[in-house]
């Protein structure tokens, strides 16, 4: 959006005076930083850090916007710094977000191994608890012969069932596990693209700063000599001014001696016409 020059050169004024109160704020939280000693502040230093951060990348901002108005009369490169700046914010969330998730599916294979673990034990149990019952049953053989058989028969039927539960249980178990791990590879795997993604958006981002800072440069050294040219060119025009006001004056001092002489030459007509009539 193209603004006019009155417009540009009100905002250009209001950018100074906001870059001078950022400068301000920046030296002040560096002096706050420098006074965080104590361990138990590292939060509030690096709070006061990041703030600083923000201060020195608004300044930045605040200087482009500056040179941007004061060539085009636009402020094109501020709508530019915003979007890049919610890009940066979505992507930082997409990643805090992604890590997040990896965390909690990992708390959630954990929690399921454990269980696991803990019903293989039970199951362990069970089975030597059934063993000893069958040993006490092989002791008492002798004195329940009839009753033995029976108990015999239920008990074995009992642990047949328990193991083809257990059996379907453990199958269900590994099935289970099998299918988180493969969902944890997949997760590890979109973890890994990620983050080759945002290092590689990084090194895109340093080189654009590092090109944004070459024509910064350039363009200070450019404004430079043009502010040079403008004050020779300065300096010529107030010596032709001070010229042209010498011989204004000289001019007007002609005048007034012109007029002077005209008034004494009227003045002796006068005096002639009046010696005539007498």
């Amino acid at each position: 959006m193209s603004l006019s020059r009155i417009q540009s050169l009100r905002l250009t004024a209001a950018l100074e005076d906001c870059s001078d109160q950022l400068d301000i704020l920046g030296h002040s939280l560096t002096v706050q930083i420098s006074r965080e000693r104590d361990t138990a502040a590292a939060q509030e230093k690096a709070r006061l850090t990041k703030l600083r951060r923000d201060c020195q990348y608004i300044s930045q901002q605040v200087f482009k916007l500056h040179l941007e108005l004061e060539e085009k009369q636009s402020f094109s490169s501020l709508q530019q710094a915003v979007e890049e700046a919610g890009q940066k914010k979505k992507a930082e969330n997409m990643r805090r977000e992604a890590k997040r998730e990896l965390a909690q599916r990992k708390q959630t294979v954990q929690r399921q191994q454990e269980e696991h673990q803990r019903k293989t034990e039970k199951l362990k149990d069970m089975y030597w608890l059934a063993k000893d019952l069958k040993h006490q049953l092989n002791e008492e053989s002798s004195k329940i012969a009839a009753k033995k058989k029976i108990v015999e028969k239920n008990t074995k039927l009992q642990l047949q069932q328990k193991q083809k539960e257990t059996s379907q249980t453990e199958k269900l178990l590994d099935d289970q596990l099998e299918l988180l791990q493969k969902q944890l590879k997949e997760e590890t795997r979109v973890h890994e693209k990620s983050k080759t993604f945002l290092q590689n958006q990084h090194k895109e981002l340093q080189q654009q700063l590092q090109q944004w800072q070459q024509r910064t440069k350039q363009m200070l050294q450019e404004k430079e000599q043009q502010l040079n040219s403008v004050r020779c060119k300065r300096t010529v025009n107030l010596d032709r001014l001070a010229e042209m006001r010498r011989k204004f004056r000289e001019m007007e001092q002609v005048v007034m001696e012109d007029r002077e002489e005209q008034e004494k030459l009227c003045q002796q007509q006068a005096e002639a016409r009046a010696a005539t009539k007498v």
